[in-house]
């Protein structure tokens, strides 16, 4: 039997009436609430044969089986617990060009071209995405334009050297902003300049996840839920793997399953950094919100995965982060954004939070992606992790532009080996590594807001101090108009003898004399 009669015999055996099915376990919240559709698949209880094997049902694993399919190739999709369980659905939902990397440190690592070519890649990711909602008409999942990268610290120089380089060298859709034009929409102190990104936007994760699964299973892939994988053979030409009540055969197979590889590719799961990472949404704010934000589009104000925020549900603040390399309960996490906002936000105080729930991201130690063929017909695709879900999208189609027509693009990644992340001892290290960066970004920023305001204290101080200016000296007479001390003095001498005539004349007032003197 070929892989594609065995694809089609499953494909019917589930039109069928196939039964085994698992429910919904999804944790409540706000995604959850406002979801389109449920989305549940059955477990695989058989053996099959395909063309491709995707180990984990996450964004990156259903974008390689869409991928794969609609280019007519058979593909299967396997799912130890339910699709877009994990991170996928549990995100804030940015769609961001770019990666977690810091684009300067890309350029020093591969050079101007290639970080370039990446940059290029990234930005296929955010495409993707666009077109994938798109094109099949996705219920629920609501885009929104926009993503703002603002600054907590006055760093125009640096902010302009990143807008060059990407704006000029790279080619990127991207505008500067100023400080006045920031807090014109984002009402605080606490921002300077930011770095607007207008083709980025930000969508219902949850209902993207299901969305992209529908769209995968309109192509021709199939998809196993809670069947875990539990071995890999990836000797000889076709790959065997076991699951609970069935085995799969395929000559490709491709592990997406981010930190939950561990049990079956220990290795490669040790070079990935698990981060538990928070997503909070407030009660409405009703008013209040058009005095602290009126930009709807995404805001991130931190490159660690901190403080990134959108506006959903008309008036409610969706919060990410308080990310922790240990996992904390979701009262802490509730407080942390509760004071996070209230902070940057004073006018919304008082905050109150509805929905709180958490997610694993997987990190590497470069922060770039993991994407690339390991071994002979062995893919991974892992590690997105402060990168938005651009690179999920663009990993997928790479590998499955590889398998199926052997584009070789992947290789632009290969600067970014695979790097140990040092186990629990790592996962300490870091946790004090990244901690010890929160606290200097926290008081570089506080520093930045303090110079701010004895500027301006100093501005002001110097406006009441500045004298009022002289007054202006009348305009001088011409020449002709300035009478000269000759004439002068003949007036005041012929003054004085008429006073002295007056003084000596005693005549009567009708004599000649008198009446000359009189008139």
């Amino acid at each position: 039997m070929t892989a594609t009669t065995a694809a089609r015999g499953y494909s019917q055996y589930v039109q069928g009436g196939m039964n085994a099915t698992v429910s919904a376990d999804f944790e409540s919240g706000w995604y959850a609430a406002n979801a389109a559709a449920a989305f549940e698949r059955p477990r695989l209880t058989f053996d099959l044969d395909v063309d491709v094997c995707v180990i984990g049902g996450g964004l990156a694993g259903l974008t390689v089986a869409r991928e794969v399919a609609r280019r007519g190739w058979s593909v299967a999709v396997l799912e130890a617990r339910r699709v877009a369980w994990n991170a996928s659905s549990r995100n804030s939902g940015f769609v961001l060009p770019g990666f977690g990397a810091d684009v300067m440190r890309m350029v020093e690592r591969v050079g101007v071209d290639r970080a370039k070519e990446l940059w290029k890649l990234s930005e296929a990711g955010v495409e993707y995405v666009r077109a994938a909602i798109r094109d099949t008409e996705m219920p629920g999942v609501d885009p929104v334009p926009g993503w703002l990268d603002v600054s907590k610290v006055d760093n125009g120089d640096e902010l302009l050297a990143v807008a060059t380089l990407l704006g000029q060298d790279f080619g990127a859709e991207i505008e500067g902003w100023p400080t006045e034009r920031v807090r014109t929409l984002l009402k605080t102190n606490f921002y300077f300049h930011g770095i607007h990104y207008p083709t980025a936007f930000h969508i219902h994760a949850l209902n993207y996840a299901r969305g992209l699964a529908n769209a995968a299973l309109a192509a021709g892939a199939t998809i196993f839920e809670e069947t875990p994988a539990l071995a890999i053979d990836p000797a000889g030409v076709r790959k065997r793997i076991a699951t609970p009540s069935g085995r799969m055969r395929a000559a490709h197979v491709v592990l997406a399953g981010n930190v939950h590889l561990g049990p079956l590719v220990p290795r490669l799961a040790a070079t990935v950094l698990p981060i538990t990472g928070h997503v909070a949404v407030t009660a409405p704010l009703g008013e209040r919100l058009a005095d602290a934000i009126t930009y709807r589009g995404a805001v991130s104000d931190a490159r660690l995965a901190n403080d990134h925020y959108r506006i959903v549900g008309g008036d409610r603040l969706m919060w990410a982060g308080s990310a922790n390399l240990w996992p904390r309960g979701r009262r802490s996490a509730a407080r942390a954004f509760k004071a996070a906002i209230e902070r940057i936000y004073p006018q919304l105080a008082p905050i109150e939070i509805e929905h709180v729930w958490s997610g694993v991201m997987g990190f590497s130690m470069h922060r770039m992606p993991q994407v690339g063929e390991v071994a002979p017909g062995l893919w991974l695709a892992s590690a997105f992790g402060a990168h938005g879900l651009n690179t999920t999208a663009m990993a997928g189609e790479l590998i499955a532009r590889a398998i199926t027509e052997g584009d070789d693009r992947w290789r632009l990644f290969l600067p970014y080996e695979l790097v140990w992340a040092g186990g629990t001892v790592g996962r300490a290290v870091r946790r004090v590594s990244t901690w010890t960066r929160w606290v200097n970004d926290d008081l570089a920023a506080h520093l930045a807001r303090r110079r701010e305001a004895e500027q301006q204290r100093q501005n002001a101080e110097a406006s009441i101090a500045i004298p009022p200016p002289p007054p202006s000296e009348p305009e001088p007479q011409s020449p002709a108009a300035v009478p000269l001390a000759a004439e002068v003095e003949a007036v005041l001498h012929q003054a004085a003898r008429r006073a002295r005539g007056k003084k000596g004349d005693r005549r009567p007032a009708g004599s000649a004399q008198g009446r000359e003197t009189a008139s």
